[in-house]
């Protein structure tokens, strides 16, 4: 079970929310003004919450975002190699190894994304064949962070390709049994009880999907 969100950030969270929300459909000035004003305060309350954040930085942050707010999506691909064991990949930013993905982008499937990730981190070509966990990221033990994000992990197949040591973004890419897991996780990303489960997964091929 993971840590509770503090409870500082789930307000700011929420108030960034109706702020959001509110700018889009508003159309009163003085309603777009106290809409403002709501965002200036999320973003000082996320500010005092996240070491190095200043309060334009979160100002600029969510004001990325425009429409109905909503969470943000990340795919991860599960990758076994014909041995059982699972392919992970170390994140140049943080030294820490993980499975290969990243943000879900606009006009893209959730399979196409993840496909392109892997070949993107790695090197490989593969085939996504099965959603094996949607999961709130907040109700796992990863740092918090300013945003609400689901976490999509899919089951994918090795078509092509090799594997890439360096890309842009990451620094290896090796396959890993379970009894021999690495230490450093990019724990942001994903955590060792997601990687335990997802070998429960690769298994019992005829588990269900799991969500939160």
């Amino acid at each position: 079970m993971s840590d509770p969100l503090p409870p500082m950030l789930d307000w700011a969270r929420r108030l960034q929310a109706i702020a959001q929300t509110g700018l889009t459909f508003a159309k009163d000035p003085y309603d777009l003004e106290r809409y403002h004003a709501v965002q200036q305060l999320a973003a000082e309350m996320t500010a005092g919450q996240a070491d190095g954040l200043a309060v334009q930085e979160a100002v600029d942050l969510f004001a990325r975002d425009s429409g109905y707010a909503t969470p943000k999506v990340d795919v991860r691909a599960v990758v076994f190699g014909e041995d059982g064991r699972l392919l992970l990949v170390r994140e140049r930013s943080d030294g820490g190894w993980t499975l290969p993905g990243g943000w879900a982008d606009v006009g893209v499937s959730p399979a196409e994304n993840v496909t392109r990730e892997v070949h993107e981190e790695s090197g490989f070509e593969v085939r996504a064949v099965k959603v094996l966990a949607v999961y709130d990221r907040d109700r796992h033990p990863h740092p918090p962070m300013q945003q609400h994000v689901y976490k999509l992990f899919v089951r994918c197949e090795i078509v092509g390709g090799v594997a890439l040591q360096e890309t842009s973004e990451t620094i290896g890419a090796e396959f890993f049994a379970e009894a021999d897991l690495p230490a450093e996780l990019s724990t942001g990303r994903v955590t060792a009880s997601q990687l335990h489960r997802f070998f429960e997964h690769y298994r019992q091929p005829d588990l269900p999907t799991d969500f939160d």
